[in-house]
């Protein structure tokens, strides 16, 4: 079981999340409308790429934007969850060691005391994310039972993984039942919300893109928007 979930399975979740990122990009482009959407490919390229690199990184920066700094409390539990959520995966020495074993490549990899702070912190992150959810009336009227089952989806390789190494007396369980939690989050991230993954750079790129041509300088010369 356990060579089957860490050989041909692995490969199958490893190839439907790349082919499917890669997908959800193309459409993505394809869906966009030049006028629509306000997206220059070739006309004042400079300042569209220019517009698009400041908008990812400003976002990608804590408290880089004025909704950021509206929200602290929610900025710095958005940032520890998602921090977490992709550092403990890709650099866990033992996800590395699979790596090597079945594929011959390895990444630098974080201590184990490490691991264990940042699976921790998204397990406690996820929690408060679940509580503003029911809390705040702004968020729990956009909130449906998806909501709360990606989150979880998201989380499981966390809990499991955790169960695995501190609390069940049955190691090799939770362990094939955590390699399947993450294989499953790998599937789930084309086809749901967790394709913010790679969409979120897609989304910025436009926007800044809009925004960079504009504040560039470059309204009302022979664009229609």
């Amino acid at each position: 079981m356990y060579a089957f979930i860490t050989g041909p399975l692995l490969w199958l979740a490893f190839t439907i999340f790349v082919i499917g990122c890669i997908v959800r990009i193309i459409l993505y482009i394809k869906g966009l409308d030049w006028q629509a959407d306000r997206v220059a490919y070739t006309a004042h390229l400079f300042y569209g790429i220019k517009g698009a690199v400041r908008s990812i990184v400003f976002w990608l920066s804590p408290f880089g934007t004025r909704g950021w700094r509206k929200n602290p409390g929610f900025t710095v539990l958005f940032f520890i969850f998602h921090i977490g959520l992709l550092f403990t995966p890709i650099f866990l020495q033992a996800h590395n060691i699979i790596l090597k074993q079945r594929w011959g490549v390895s990444l630098w990899t974080i201590s184990e005391s490490s691991a264990d702070v940042l699976t921790i912190v998204v397990m406690i992150a996820a929690v408060f994310l679940v509580l503003r959810r029911l809390s705040l009336p702004e968020v729990r009227i956009l909130t449906t039972t998806y909501d709360f089952i990606i989150l979880a989806i998201a989380v499981a390789p966390f809990i499991t993984g955790f169960i695995a190494h501190y609390i069940a007396s049955d190691y090799k369980f939770w362990l094939i039942i955590h390699i399947i939690c993450g294989e499953i989050m790998l599937i789930a991230i084309p086809f749901t919300k967790l394709s913010h993954f790679v969409l979120f750079f897609m989304s910025r790129a436009q926007l800044g893109m809009d925004y960079g041509i504009k504040r560039g300088g470059m309204k009302g010369k022979g664009f229609a928007w």
